[in-house]
């Protein structure tokens, strides 16, 4: 049987950058303290060292997950308006989960950066339960559409 992933190229790279630079959300799956896989729905940033980020409260059962087991996944890319859903572009991000403490000069820093693109999040980023999770990619899969399956590393990410 033939390998339908592809050699990484250029287009691979731009598309899976673009995708990380244009994704406003993504679905985070963790595992959970029964040893289950879950997704949820969080909000999605860069840092500014081009990372993925988001801003989680630690009441959130995700967020609890993370902390007892850093592993996780994010996907980023949504169906256009038009055509089949599955041939549009989707990016899945594997790695390690690491929250950041509200109460540091990192998290204001991350602050300012994080809320250019995502302004509403001012409404709760100082909360004490609200803290930055940085996830430490360490591969990545690209779905760039029929036939367009890639494996890629950090370096193809600009990690």
């Amino acid at each position: 049987m033939t390998s339908p992933i592809r050699p990484t190229d250029n287009e691979a790279r731009s598309l899976a950058r673009q995708l990380m630079q244009d994704a406003r959300f993504a679905a985070l799956a963790v595992t959970d303290d029964a040893g289950c896989p879950t997704l949820s729905r969080v909000a999605f940033g860069l840092s500014p060292a081009g990372a993925p980020v988001s801003l989680v409260s630690t009441l959130a059962s995700h967020t609890q997950a993370l902390m007892a087991r850093p592993d996780c996944a994010l996907m980023v890319g949504e169906p256009g308006d038009k055509g089949d859903p599955l041939t549009h572009p989707r990016l899945t991000l594997q790695g390690r989960a690491e929250i950041l403490p509200n109460n540091t000069n990192a998290h204001t820093e991350m602050a300012a950066h994080y809320l250019r693109d995502h302004p509403k999040a001012k409404l709760y980023v100082g909360f004490g339960d609200f803290h930055f999770l940085k996830i430490t990619v360490t591969g990545a899969f690209l779905n760039g559409g029929f036939g367009k399956a890639f494996h890629l590393s950090p370096a193809d990410l600009g990690l």
